[in-house]
């Protein structure tokens, strides 16, 4: 009863000689699977810059993107960058060099911090400010265990990106190890404006090493449910404060 279902054409269909079957991996025009798989590697060569004829690439073409959209003023892209943070829930400041110690140790004063991870390449007129809140040095690394029970972490950036409000750290001196700036609930990260401050990403890429772990930060961290519901704080730092350190 099945196969004669299937031999009439049910619900399974018409059942096809072996020969007709193999028919179909032929390409329309004759050619063979093998023949679909060499055109479409031809055009992936291509498209990566190789020669019209599907050589090896070769320089490239030139595709013509933009490195920046708009032209901006140094100070222009700084407020760029203050305006995208904030778009994130990061917290804005800003000082001047004088002023930075004043305004980390009301940070976290703010936060009620008695304790703060500083990698070793933090300058310590930076921390000259703080009375009562223990530092913790990571040259000898501290555990996970011990990083979950650290209030703070105070820290530097290699580079922030005006048009994406991006901070970026690549494990520098100032910035420390990912673990640092992934478990202590509050991170005050230190911007140097407008030196370290780019429009673009691409304007960004040169300054970066792509061999050294970086860390691409929008604002606190983040995350949501299907029913779009915030919880902030599941991948890294809460609260998230940006000084903006003119000279």
């Amino acid at each position: 009863m099945v196969a004669a279902a299937r031999g009439a054409g049910g619900r399974y269909g018409r059942t096809r000689p072996r020969s007709e079957g193999r028919a179909a991996v032929s390409s329309s025009d004759g050619g063979s699977r093998t023949d679909s798989r060499t055109e479409v590697l031809r055009r992936v060569r291509q498209a990566l810059g190789g020669t019209s004829d599907g050589g090896a690439p070769g320089e490239g073409p030139a595709r013509g993107y933009l490195t920046v959209h708009a032209q901006r003023t140094p100070q222009e892209r700084v407020d760029l960058l203050a305006a995208h943070l904030a778009d994130y829930r990061a917290t804005v400041h800003r000082t001047d060099a004088a002023g930075l110690p004043a305004a980390v140790a009301r940070l976290l004063a703010e936060r009620g911090a008695r304790s703060a991870v500083v990698p070793r390449g933090v300058p310590r007129e930076w921390l000259a400010g703080l009375a009562d809140v223990e530092l913790l040095d990571d040259a000898v690394p501290l555990t996970a265990r011990r990083l979950d029970g650290v209030d703070s972490v105070v820290t530097g950036c290699a580079v922030a990106i005006a048009e994406t409000g991006t901070i970026v750290l690549d494990a520098g001196p100032d910035q420390g190890r990912r673990l640092l700036t992934l478990i202590p609930d509050h991170h005050v990260c230190v911007v140097r404006a407008p030196e370290q401050v780019v429009d673009s990403v691409p304007q960004a890429l040169p300054r970066l090493d792509p061999v050294r772990p970086l860390t691409w930060i929008s604002g606190p961290s983040a995350t949501s449910d299907i029913e779009l519901t915030r919880v902030e704080g599941v991948h890294g730092p809460r609260v998230l404060d940006v000084l903006l350190v003119s000279p």
